[in-house]
């Protein structure tokens, strides 16, 4: 059985997108996931990026192509009210729902992206907070040191493994990053013989060319 590692935070439309359709993209495979919350702003600072909402056309753009995917895949997707938004109160809560020194399962998850994806309100308004806290009943408080502290340490563990983006889904140490590259994730899982050619590694290879 192939151990999936689903590193994600619920600020990403995308990584709603891609977690509602990894049963159906992975459909008769083998395999266990591990999910990780992450701080998608702590990769953008790593990597010198600004994120798709803090670029005007690029979040125009986002919004209609997420929604365009999300009715073409059935599922559903309402823009929060407020995006992007400080997601740090839940991930901070997803952390606190893990078992000690383990991950959230699918459902604290499942509640996490809803909350943040459906119903279009605000993601961080006390009374909803409080409420999907009660809900998932973490097993210590969302503002404790260690929770606090496993947050930053999962989030330097996935840029130490060259994540710089949400979704990311590793598997044998290999990164497939983004909703698109679930179909790619799928053929590898299948054995599809492309990944043990040369090209995997080739045309990751850096090429000649201007730097600025």
């Amino acid at each position: 059985m192939k151990q999936l590692v689903f590193w994600f935070d619920p600020i990403s439309p995308f990584a709603y997108l891609a977690f509602e359709q990894l049963p159906q993209a992975l459909e008769g495979l083998s395999f266990e996931v591990r999910y990780r919350p992450i701080l998608f702003a702590g990769l953008l600072k790593h990597w010198g990026q600004k994120g798709p909402a803090e670029i005007e056309p690029k979040r125009a753009w986002t919004f209609r192509h997420v929604h365009w995917l999300a009715q073409r895949h059935g599922i559903a997707l309402d823009t929060p009210a407020q995006h992007p938004f400080n997601p740090l109160a839940l991930l901070r809560l997803l952390q606190a729902c893990a078992p000690a020194g383990g991950t959230p399962n699918r459902h604290a998850c499942e509640l996490v992206l809803h909350h943040v994806w459906q119903g279009g309100a605000d993601a961080n308004e006390p009374v909803r907070l409080a409420a999907l806290t009660q809900a998932l009943a973490p097993r210590v408080a969302a503002d404790d040191a260690q929770v606090k502290q496993a947050l930053k340490d999962a989030t330097a563990e996935a840029l130490a493994r060259g994540v710089f983006g949400v979704p990311t889904i590793e598997v044998d140490g290999r990164l497939f990053w983004g909703f698109d590259a679930l179909p790619m994730l799928a053929a590898y899982l299948r054995g599809d013989a492309w990944f043990d050619g040369p090209a995997w590694d080739a045309q990751a290879a850096p090429w000649p060319g201007i730097v600025r």
